[in-house]
């Protein structure tokens, strides 16, 4: 309500201005200047190991120990990725402080490849296929088995290990490329919840359109629901080959023969040949990051779509 005051003539004077507010004051500087710092921080402490296995790698054998606490390659070589990638002889690789033990690298990389995009594709398959079930048909105790399936988040990897061992033993496929895919081939239970939440925010209009034009679910799955589904299943996609390409335990205990041997497995059993007494750290950092340098760049270019699929898909 406005006042309206009189003045000693009688006449009425004009409605008082309201009181400006004052202006908010911004953040303090100082404040936005500490947190840039704490995250300058946190980034470099993260960084820090990266940077430690290249100077490593870049290292002479015989000199890490004399300059174990530079900051900088001691004896600046490439000697350990010649003798990673099968360039150095043993006498050379020996010269350098090599254990002389050797490591067929890219064997092992085209296994690591294999593997992780077949049990990629496999997985994204399948759990989009579930997932479609779970979210789109309706069935009766649709909602009970899905609250089982999802309990299976709960059981450790390690209690499945035994169980799928003597079932691939039985079945006569250890030491090949199915044993180590397999278990990893279906739908998985994180895959299955996470393509669930996105289906579920679909439009339905669309699908009841092709419903009217005789469009089965088959049809309506491969032709409408996939594409349209495009950025969480490449989303999905990038994480499984990460987590497969990771994987160490399982391929180890069925997969230790040479012509299946994975690069995470060979590289521990390279670490475990020490002909010379000492193992050879700088062979062994170069292989890593050799290793690691492709999961790296797949999550540098995709990480933020990553990020907002998982945000997307209703994930906390």
């Amino acid at each position: 309500m406005t006042l309206v005051q009189e003045n000693p003539t009688g006449r009425l004077a004009a409605p008082s201005a309201p009181a400006q507010r004052k202006p908010r004051r911004r953040g303090i500087r100082w404040q936005r200047a500490l947190a840039w710092v704490a995250l300058a921080a946190l980034v470099l402490l993260t960084l820090f190991p990266f940077y430690w296995m290249l100077r490593i790698s870049l290292s002479d054998n015989r000199a890490l120990a004399a300059g174990a606490g530079s900051l900088l390659p001691a004896d600046l070589t490439f000697g350990a990725f010649r003798r990673v990638l099968g360039l150095a002889t043993l006498e050379e690789a020996r010269a350098q402080g090599g254990s002389g033990a050797s490591i067929d690298f890219w064997r092992y990389l085209w296994n690591s490849v294999l593997t992780s995009s077949v049990i990629t594709v496999g997985q994204v398959l399948f759990s989009a296929m579930a997932a479609y079930a779970f979210a789109r048909l309706r069935w009766p105790g649709r909602e009970a088995v899905f609250f089982a399936f999802l309990t299976a988040l709960m059981i450790p990897p390690i209690f499945t290990a035994l169980p799928n061992f003597v079932l691939m033993q039985r079945l006569g496929l250890l030491n090949t490329y199915a044993a180590i895919i397999l278990p990893f081939f279906f739908m998985t239970p994180f895959a299955v919840f996470f393509l669930r939440q996105f289906f579920l925010g679909l439009s339905r209009e669309i699908e009841e359109a092709a419903k009217i034009d005789g469009a089965g679910h088959v049809r309506i799955f491969f032709r409408i629901i996939l594409p349209m589904s495009a950025a969480p299943l490449s989303t999905l996609a990038l994480l499984v080959y990460i987590t497969s390409w990771n994987e160490y335990f399982w391929p180890l205990l069925v997969g230790q023969e040479e012509d299946v041997r994975v690069l995470t497995v060979a590289l521990g059993i390279f670490r475990s040949q020490t002909p010379q007494g000492s193992p050879d750290w700088a062979g062994l950092m170069a292989a890593t990051l050799l290793a690691a340098l492709p999961m790296i760049a797949l999550f540098a270019a995709f990480g933020r779509r990553i990020v907002d699929s998982i945000q997307f898909s209703g994930l906390k």
